[in-house]
């Protein structure tokens, strides 16, 4: 059953992009600028805000007349070997911020030194930030289609886009025009300069090749006209019959015939609507190619992506076993493959050629393939010749000299041994070379091991014949078992070395995540990332984060070896904010001495890692470079936990603020409304009933008013104090203190609230003075003798203790109230905690103001249960 697509998923990310219109020509001469100039006069009509980025007109009238009303962005000039060029000036187009800007020549190559080395690459920047762009570009400037136009018109494309440009467009409008009619124009001087007509003419401007060239351009129309539809029918929800998916594999190598196979599988992917996929198996033998194929190797894969493909590296043993593994697990239906000609006897000496192994086991697959006369087959070309030339010759004699000791051992034995069981001494030498060199020795140690043995211990001696047949069999195995040893000797040193570089890679992951995993601090983890990328990969590292004020790139750690340049920060932004690769080894902002990966996790950028290269150093391997997005993946997680920690830390903190302030609300709303309450019908009868009362009375009403007002005032007081705590603003002052007048201090406070009560008062004589801000020590008493009447019955005396021990002065106050639950000691000093008793109202903030009083001092407060009843609250200072 076939399911419907989701409209609004398919839709969702085309919200926020600009749209591009390309105006498709087959030629140069169409018309294509004058039509993109006509519909941007449409617009300007409609009040859409259109301006000209890059439009070149030749001089032609009827295309200037077009620009009138139209806003010019001055283009700006690029010195380049004391050449002085015009090129659009991208950043002004940006701060400009135009509804519709137009640009001419999509597949123009930009001055050397400018941000992108292309200009399609500036109108995806454009495009990137909500600005919509109308664009021209000619047919044979399509990646996928430069072989067939080289065919057709014996010329060489250049400059070209990828495919993908064209496929992700909104919207192709085709500029067409008979051949004859611009033909007549080429005549009548309206497409090129005179002195270009006869040239241009003779090689590009044939009936033939126009009429080629038009038909592609229809053709790649009707193409994207065609995929059009199927998206409008899958945004729209419409049932289909949807075809079956197709897949493609393609197989890169380090041959020029690659680049060939990746625009021919582009466009047979094109018509079969097709998913492809372009791979390339890394065997023991790629690590002998020279950097030049390597590269090659890249840029194959790079121009496989830039077409829209899926571009792997795989690790294999056999190229063919494991393309067709992949092909099989990724439901692969089509391979197609290269086969450069090359002479019959070097493919049966390898078993058959690529294509024959593919066939052999592909089992229900299609494969193609492409074949040229033109591209070698790759070899295997050492990295450095003379270096390797001089291993290669080193190896070479010692496997010979593994032979000629052979020889040496089996001399003084030959009369004594039968001439077959001194082959044995060979096959020694032939493992030993296999072990100790590598295939090639070991495979000449086996020939020189076969004639060494004819010559020196075959009748007749010291000539190459042999007078018993027989000895043609022990030679035959003698040879075979020796290439045997040797190869598969050697096949298990290459899989030892890959398992060992596995290894090697796996460890660097595993100390990575293991070195990340117990740090959360954001400077910890860049620091970390950093130093250790440069241990594994040899190359200096950078790290920037986002600024968590502005979201402005700023420099979080770098290696000490990293050379921070003064666009460093800029490429870095810039990363960040497209979320793409940049700087060296890349096609934006090249000039750079490092390349800048953006760190992406849950769809967000998190940071750019900056990786240095000199200027003379080659890319990194793909093992490395597949190493490398490892550790920036495993970097942005990193970041990312340490963000989200930050950010429950936070929502935490604010939790935990609104807690403290319900409770704050609740806790004083009552205390404040007690005393405001009494000291207005305070007021209110003296206002009112003044005559009427006695002496005695106001005096009365007067003494509770002003209790009351005190009480309100030591309220207010504790909210402050604790403010100041939780600030440390809190200064201590301290001088020396007489613990008499301490309690006595204390006392005086709370005259009205004491006339009632019992207080037991023992204070020895001649206890020393301390040390104390002598104010902040009478709140601490004060809040405890506070709460001890809250809690104490009014019958039951309240003791006050003091005494020296050997290093300090100990002040106890005893309760007789009802003691402390079971489990509530902890909690009692908490901010806000009470316990629950009847009739007894407060803030929950005395105690715990008294403890941060104490701490303040050095001191410290504590409490135990006083026995039968009561709590004893003890001060040590």
């Amino acid at each position: 059953m076939d399911e419907k697509p989701e409209p609004t998923l398919l839709t969702e990310n085309q919200q926020t992009r600009g749209k591009l219109k390309i105006f498709l020509g087959y030629a140069a001469g169409v018309g294509k600028t004058y039509a993109m100039l006509k519909a941007a006069q449409l617009r300007l009509a409609e009040g859409v805000d259109v301006v000209v980025g890059f439009v070149e007109t030749h001089g032609r009238s009827e295309t200037n007349s077009l620009l009138d009303n139209l806003e010019i962005i001055p283009r700006r000039t690029v010195t380049y070997r004391d050449i002085t060029m015009t090129e659009m000036d991208t950043d002004a187009i940006i701060a400009r911020r135009p509804q519709v800007v137009l640009i001419d020549d999509l597949a123009h190559a930009n001055a050397p030194g400018s941000r992108h080395t292309h200009r399609y690459q500036d109108v995806l920047e454009l495009l990137s930030i909500g600005i919509d762009v109308y664009t021209t570009v000619n047919v044979q400037h399509l990646e996928s289609l430069k072989d067939i136009v080289a065919q057709i018109t014996g010329l060489t494309v250049h400059h070209t886009i990828p495919d993908t440009i064209l496929d992700e467009s909104n919207e192709i409008e085709l500029v067409d025009l008979p051949i004859d009619e611009l033909l007549d124009r080429l005549e009548a001087g309206k497409v090129h300069l005179p002195e270009q007509k006869e040239r241009v003419m003779q090689k590009f401007f044939r009936r033939g090749n126009l009429t080629a060239l038009r038909e592609l351009a229809l053709r790649r129309a009707a193409d994207r006209i065609d995929a059009q539809m199927r998206a409008y029918m899958q945004s729209h929800a419409i049932a289909g019959p949807w075809p079956v998916g197709e897949r493609i594999l393609v197989c890169i190598s380090s041959s020029p015939l690659s680049e060939r196979l990746v625009r021919t599988t582009r466009r047979l992917a094109t018509r079969l609507n097709a998913e492809w996929i372009a791979a390339y198996v890394e065997t023991p033998a790629h690590k002998s190619l020279s950097p030049a194929d390597r590269e090659r190797v890249t840029r194959n894969l790079q121009l496989a992506e830039s077409l829209g493909a899926q571009a792997v590296r795989l690790n294999g043993r056999s190229v063919a076993e494991t393309l067709v593994n992949y092909a099989l697990n990724r439901n692969v239906t089509r391979i197609v493959a290269g086969k450069p000609l090359r002479p019959r006897w070097k493919e049966l000496l390898q078993g058959g050629s690529l294509i024959d192994q593919i066939v052999r086991q592909s089992q229900d697959l299609d494969v193609y393939i492409i074949s040229s006369k033109t591209a070698p087959e790759p070899r295997p070309v050492a990295t450095t010749k003379i270096r390797t030339a001089a291993i290669a010759w080193g190896a070479y004699g010692r496997g010979t000299m593994l032979v000629v000791a052979a020889t040496l051992i089996g001399l003084p034995l030959r009369p004594y041994i039968n001439p077959t069981n001194l082959v044995m001494l060979y096959l020694v030498a032939v493992i030993v070379a296999a072990v100790w060199l590598s295939r090639a020795p070991a495979i000449l140690a086996s020939l020189l091991s076969v004639l060494a043995f004819d010559i020196i211990f075959v009748p007749p001696y010291y000539a190459f014949a042999v007078d018993d047949a027989e000895y043609l069999l022990t030679f035959a195995g003698l040879l075979a078992v020796g290439l045997v040893i040797s190869t598969l000797t050697a096949r298990a040193r290459e899989q030892e070395i890959a398992a060992r570089r596995r290894e090697k890679q796996t460890a660097a992951l595993y100390e990575l995540s293991q070195k990340l995993a117990v740090v959360t601090d954001l400077n910890a983890i860049a620091q970390t990332a950093v130093n250790h990328m440069q241990e594994t990969l040899g190359n200096p590292a950078a790290l920037f984060l986002p600024a968590a004020a502005n979201q402005s790139l700023m420099l979080q750690a770098k290696t000490l070896e990293f050379q921070l340049e003064k666009d460093s920060q800029a490429v870095a932004s810039w990363v960040f904010r497209h979320r793409q690769v940049a700087g060296r080894h890349t096609n934006t902002l090249s000039g750079v001495g490092a390349t800048y990966l953006p760190l992406i996790s849950s769809g967000h950028g998190v940071g750019v890692l900056a990786v240095e290269f000199t200027q003379n150093e080659t890319p990194l391997t793909g093992e490395q470079h597949r190493l490398l997005l490892s550790f920036a993946s495993q970097v942005a997680l990193a970041l990312e936990r340490a963000r989200l920690a930050e950010q429950s830390r936070q929502a935490h903190l604010l939790t935990e603020t609104e807690k403290l302030q319900t409770a704050l609300l609740n806790s004083i709303s009552h205390d404040l409304r007690t005393p405001l309450a009494s000291i207005t019908g305070v007021l209110s009868s003296l206002h009112d009933d003044a005559a009427l009362l006695t002496e005695s009375a106001r005096h009365e009403m007067v003494s509770t008013a002003w209790e009351e007002a005190r009480r309100l005032n030591r309220l207010v007081g504790n909210l402050l104090d604790m403010t100041r705590l939780e600030s440390g603003a809190l200064k201590v002052v301290c001088q020396p203190s007489d613990v008499e007048d301490l309690i006595g201090a204390s006392l005086a406070q709370m005259p009205n609230r004491l006339k009632k009560r019992t207080l037991q008062i023992e204070v020895p004589p001649g206890l020393p003075l301390i040390n104390i801000d002598f104010t902040l020590m009478v709140q601490v008493l004060v809040n405890l003798i506070d709460n001890a009447l809250k809690y104490t019955p009014p019958d039951k005396p309240i003791t006050i203790q003091a005494k020296a021990t050997e290093n300090e002065v100990v002040l106890q106050l005893k309760d007789r109230g009802p003691g402390l639950p079971e489990g509530e000691l902890e909690h009692i000093f908490d901010r806000f905690f009470r316990v629950n008793v009847d009739g007894v109202s407060g803030t929950g903030l005395g105690l715990s103001i008294a403890k941060g009083i104490v701490e303040a001092h050095n001191g410290r407060i504590f409490v135990v249960s006083n026995s039968p009843r009561g709590s004893v609250f003890t001060v040590e200072l």
